[in-house]
């Protein structure tokens, strides 16, 4: 397996309140983060590290994952965990007060991939079937589309678009949502923030994630298309690509 993760202040906001990683345990197995922050006085930075911190001090302890159910319950487990320490953060912290993240974690073996997801960060899978999205955003826009209310089209551009039903660390407890694929030889997971998605259109990642070059590379790409689009968020992803190999593969934690 090979995997890179990449953020950028975009270009209009002054401070990056994303946070992000890719994490092997000892067995090789991946854990990627993507984490976009939000809430006053900079808390938004301080819900999506908290949560990266805290996830990745969890993943530090775990050794192997056989089967699906064992990391789907890791997930639930230790993101609700997350959301607990963020909440009471916000409650004993007068400036941290409504502080609260998106997150998406995939949890990546030789077998499968099990994805989590609070919010409207997204997970994505390229495969034989094509690019699609696999996570549903947890937003009001979305809520819209899925009763029938607005189209696809309608969502792009409401003025709401960006107000979430679903936080992590704004409420004492959570729901999230959790799913587990086939992660087969040659298959790419896109994990990102909205400053990605919001920016660049599913066909344009599909394209990117297709043509040749590292996973630097189309990372790189990726970002610099959303900036060319307006780059008014913060852009961060993960890219994971499964293949059969006795290497251990390359990790950029940065």
């Amino acid at each position: 397996m090979k995997a890179v993760f990449m953020t950028d202040r975009g270009k209009v906001r002054q401070h990056n309140e994303d946070n992000g990683g890719i994490y092997m345990n000892s067995r090789g197995q991946r854990l990627a983060i993507v984490a976009d922050g939000m809430g006053g006085h900079r808390a938004g930075d301080v819900a999506s590290e908290m949560t990266l911190t805290s996830l990745k001090g969890l993943w530090d302890q775990t050794d192997d994952f056989q089967t699906a159910d064992e990391a789907e319950g890791w997930l639930q487990k230790h993101i609700a965990e997350v959301n607990t320490i963020l909440y009471e953060h916000s409650k004993v912290n007068e400036q941290c007060e409504g502080m609260g993240t998106t997150v998406v974690a995939a949890i990546c073996t030789d077998r499968f991939a099990t994805i989590a997801n609070i919010g409207d960060s997204r997970c994505y899978i390229l495969n034989e079937s094509g690019f699609q999205q696999l996570t549903e955003d947890h937003s009001l826009v979305n809520e819209l589309v899925r009763s029938g209310q607005i189209t696809k089209e309608d969502a792009e551009h409401h003025p709401r678009k960006n107000v979430l039903l679903r936080a992590l660390g704004t409420e004492s407890a959570v729901e999230m949502d959790i799913k587990t694929i086939t992660f087969e030889e040659g298959d790419l997971l896109l994990l990102c923030s909205d400053g990605l998605s919001n920016k660049v259109s599913v066909a344009e990642m599909s394209e990117i994630l297709n043509s040749g070059g590292t996973l630097e590379e189309k990372a790189s790409v990726l970002i610099e298309k959303a900036n060319d689009n307006g780059g008014e968020d913060n852009i961060t992803l993960v890219i994971a690509e499964y293949y059969e190999s006795n290497e251990s593969g390359m990790i950029n934690d940065d």
